[in-house]
């Protein structure tokens, strides 16, 4: 993107001479600049290596970093950072987000995007947590409210809260996830406020929301209610400008406890805990030979151990284990991935991971090339490492 592109047309209209049965130009005319910047495909290229390695390597999540030339004269405000800014909006339009530890989970982000569509330009986006997180504003939250509650775990007073904040701000819709705990929660607030509640909502518009019913025979439709609980994958996240986020104060929670006198979530056992539903799976490729110190780790990390197809075929892994389009399509947070060469069915079967962590020892495979983070190392090496590290640990 060193020069700007030329425009044959104008530079033709430019040099013709007026009048005359046959078209005359000049060669002496001064040409228009066109102003639109041109590639420059080498210069992407550099901007995209990775260094180091023999062959070269391309780092394409970062092809939004390579910016286009722009004209001297182009201001330098244009080229700044947007803001979303809703000084006085006509109306709030909650969303309740599980975030265990302060995190948007990808269902959380997806209830922002839902939560624009309802507010459009005029409304304004809440988000109701427990804990404050700096990704709020870049996940679409023009308003923050801090949900205050107790430390330990008591869905009765949490529901109470949001409830209270609810009536408080006169929202206009409130977003929970259909997730183990925001459905609990979400059914909890709408019988407090005796209002009903959409649950398992499929699609939304600001003018309708669906859901299947009677076993995805048939399909129900109405306007979008107050309170609207929202499947996983229903809708987009939130790709607009960085929002505000600006903080909203909640009125203080009335005192006196429910029901429940002492509530806790107990964890499953990772190693009883099926693939599909696992939020950390750990596995063996063809690169691990010693299993048993795979489990030790798969033991040491809680998380489910899984193993690539040859391991299983091998019969070094049960089958269940196997992850890969022909085994378990995995759905987890972290996906820890030792001496795979990532096949294209096992590359189906992560595809809704969110986070990927390679061990090869070819900077080349595939799954290296997935992964977000690869440690080119023997995972016969890496794996007792890793044991001593987290014996280490207090």
């Amino acid at each position: 993107m060193s020069r700007l592109r030329r425009n044959p047309r104008a530079e033709r209209e430019a040099m013709r001479i007026a009048g005359g049965a046959r078209p005359r130009f000049s060669r002496e005319a001064s040409l228009p600049v066109s102003g639109r910047p041109r590639r420059d495909p080498r210069a992407e290229i550099e901007a995209l290596l990775v260094p180091g390695g023999v062959r070269p390597r391309l780092d394409r999540l970062s092809r939004g970093s390579v910016r286009p030339v722009r004209d001297e004269a182009t201001s330098p405000s244009e080229s700044t950072v947007q803001t979303r800014v809703v000084a006085a909006p006509a109306f709030l339009v909650a969303v309740v987000p599980d975030a265990p530890g302060g995190r948007l989970t990808p269902l959380d982000r997806q209830l922002l995007g839902a939560a624009h569509l309802l507010a459009g330009e005029d409304g304004a986006v809440l988000v109701l947590a427990e804990t404050g997180g700096e990704d709020f504003a870049h996940a679409g939250a023009d308003r923050f409210g801090l949900v205050a509650t107790s430390s330990d775990y008591d869905p009765e007073v949490r529901a109470a809260v949001v409830a209270q904040a609810l009536e408080s701000l006169n929202i206009r819709h409130a977003l929970f996830a259909e997730s183990a705990e925001g459905g609990d929660l979400a059914r909890r607030v709408a019988a407090l406020l005796g209002e009903p509640l959409f649950a398992g909502a499929e699609s939304l518009t600001p003018k309708l929301v669906t859901r299947p019913a009677r076993g995805r025979r048939i399909e129900q439709r109405r306007a979008p209610p107050r309170l609207i609980s929202l499947v996983a994958d229903s809708l987009a996240p939130y790709a607009g400008p960085v929002c505000e986020a600006l903080a909203v104060e909640l009125p203080t929670p009335e005192a006196g406890g429910g029901a429940i006198v002492s509530a806790e979530i107990i964890p499953a056992d990772p190693a009883t805990v099926p693939l599909g539903e696992a939020e950390f799976v750990v596995s063996a490729g063809n690169g691990v030979s010693d299993i048993a110190s795979f489990l030790d780790l798969a033991r040491a990390l809680r998380a489910t151990p899984g193993a690539s197809r040859m391991l299983c075929d091998a019969g070094l892994m049960p089958r269940s284990a196997q992850v890969g389009a022909s085994g378990t399509v995995l759905n987890a947070t972290c996906y820890l991935a030792l001496g795979i060469a990532g096949a294209p069915q096992h590359l189906q079967g992560i595809t809704g991971c969110e986070h990927v962590v390679a061990v090869n020892t070819d900077l080349h495979a595939a799954m290296v090339e997935r992964a977000g983070l690869a440690i080119i190392a023997d995972a016969q090496q890496v794996m007792p490492a890793l044991i001593a590290a987290l014996e280490d640990e207090p």
